[in-house]
C-alpha cells in the first residue's frame, strides 16, 4: 500500500515535520508487526536465513508431529538414498497407531510401498504407521526396537550439527515417550531451512493431495490417496509446505512456508488456537500483503485425516 500525500510525518520521537509531497507518494506505509495466538513464533527469509519474526522464539516446547519434517530431512540425507527401494509394511506399525491414537495414513499390513510415497504417507496425512515404517528401514540394529532408537539418534545428530540448542527428539513422529521431544520455534525454522534445500522435500511438503499406487500383500495393486492437513496450502497465496502437528501438550502447531516474485520465507507457529491465520498474518507482513484478511481455508474431503 502506497502512502497517501501528506503534510507532517510522526516520527518515532513523536515530533512532527514537514513532509515533502513526493516522498510521501513515493514511500510504502511501513507494515504493523502482527499479533498472532501461538505462545511462540519465528519467520525467516530462506534465502538469507535473516529472522523477520520473533515471539517466544527461544522457549522450548513440544512440536508434535511437525517432529516428521526431521524424519523426513534424516531420510532424504541419508547415504546411498534410493527412492525408490521398497518397504513391507509390518502389523507393528498399523498396532503402533492404534494403541497410540496416531494420526494415520491408512497403511495396510503386507504392503509394498517405495520410500518417495512413504515420504507423501508421513508428511500429507501425517502417517504415524508411515514414520515407523520409515524410521525402522533407515535406522540400524538387529531388530525394530534397535533400529527406531538408532533413527532417533540421527535424528538428534542432525539438529546438532545445525547446531540447534533447544531441540531434542525421543520419537520419530512427535508422539513423546517422555516429554523429551522438544523444540523452539527458531531451532524449527533453522530445521525446515535445512529441509528445504532438498528438492524432493520441497516437492512432498507442497502437494495438497497425493496418489500412490503400492503392491498388496496378494500381488495385487491398492491404491492410496492422502490429503495434505495444512490447510494453508491452496488457501494463501503462493504457500508451498509444510507441516501440521496437534497434540495435547504440543497444542495446535503449523510450520509454513510460502513464495512470492522470487521471495520464500519460513515460518513456525508453536501451540497457537488459530495457527492457519497466524501463518498468513506473518507471511502477509513478510511480503506485505493483506491476503490473511480475505484468506477462505481449504477443505479436506469427508474422511480425511486430520492433524
Amino acid at each position: 500500500m502506497r502512502a497517501r500525500r501528506a503534510a507532517t510525518v510522526v516520527l518515532s520521537s513523536g515530533l512532527l515535520i514537514a513532509a515533502s509531497p513526493f516522498a510521501a507518494t513515493s514511500a510504502q506505509a511501513a507494515p504493523a508487526v502482527p499479533t498472532v495466538s501461538a505462545k511462540s513464533a519465528f519467520m525467516l527469509d530462506f534465502a538469507s536465513g535473516k529472522p523477520v519474526y520473533k515471539k517466544g522464539a527461544d522457549t522450548r516446547r513440544q512440536m508434535a508431529s511437525t517432529t516428521k519434517i526431521v524424519t523426513a530431512a534424516t531420510v532424504l540425507t541419508s547415504p546411498n538414498l534410493n527412492l525408490n527401494r521398497k518397504i513391507t509394511i509390518k502389523k507393528t506399525y498399523t498396532d503402533y497407531v492404534v494403541k497410540k491414537g496416531g494420526s494415520s495414513a491408512q497403511l495396510k499390513v503386507g504392503d509394498v510401498l517405495t520410500v518417495r510415497q512413504l515420504l507423501s504417507a508421513l508428511m500429507l496425512p501425517s502417517g504415524c504407521d508411515a514414520a515407523y515404517a520409515l524410521a525402522d528401514a533407515f535406522g540400524t540394529g538387529s531388530n525394530t526396537t534397535a533400529r527406531t532408537k538408532s533413527f532417533i539418534g540421527s535424528m538428534n545428530r542432525k539438529a546438532a550439527a545445525l547446531g540447534l540448542k533447544n531441540t531434542k527428539y525421543d520419537s520419530f513422529d512427535g508422539i513423546s515417550q517422555a516429554g523429551q521431544n522438544y523444540t523452539s520455534a527458531n531451532d524449527m525454522a533453522l530445521m525446515t531451512r535445512h529441509a528445504f534445500t532438498s528438492p524432493v522435500f520441497r516437492e512432498v511438503v507442497k502437494a495438497t493431495k497425493y496418489v500412490a499406487v503400492a503392491t498388496a500383500s496378494n500381488g495385487k495393486k491398492r491404491t492410496y490417496t492422502w490429503y495434505n492437513t495444512n490447510k494453508l496450502l491452496g488457501s494463501y497465496s503462493g504457500a508451498v509446505g509444510v507441516k501440521t502437528g496437534t497434540g495435547t501438550a504440543a497444542g495446535p502447531c503449523l510450520v509454513f512456508a510460502a513464495t512470492r516474485n522470487g521471495k520464500t520465507y519460513i515460518g513456525v507457529a508453536l501451540n497457537g488456537t488459530d495457527r492457519f491465520t497466524d501463518a498468513a498474518k506473518l507471511l502477509d507482513y513478510g511480503f506485505k500483503s493483506t491476503t490473511a484478511k480475505t484468506m477462505q481455508l481449504r477443505t479436506l474431503p469427508a474422511g480425511a485425516q486430520q492433524d
